[in-house]
């Protein structure tokens, strides 16, 4: 993995983000209240499950891109 390619993923992160907010910050408002009243230990949960994912996702995309 690049520099370049860390760079493009954070910038697609920034682009996917910046999207929810513009277009939808009401939804914003309504996840970050649903998020605040989980249990500490779900949220924790759940950012461990999307590290995973993300990770398999890339490997996918790096296994069978070339």
């Amino acid at each position: 993995m690049s520099g370049s390619d860390i760079l493009t993923g954070i910038a697609l992160v920034l682009v996917i983000e910046g999207l929810v907010y513009a277009l939808a910050p009401s939804l914003v408002e309504r996840m970050l209240e649903a998020l605040r009243q989980m249990p500490l230990e779900t949220r924790r949960t759940l950012g461990l499950v999307t590290i995973v994912t993300g990770v398999v996702l890339l490997w996918i995309a790096k296994r069978f891109a070339g």
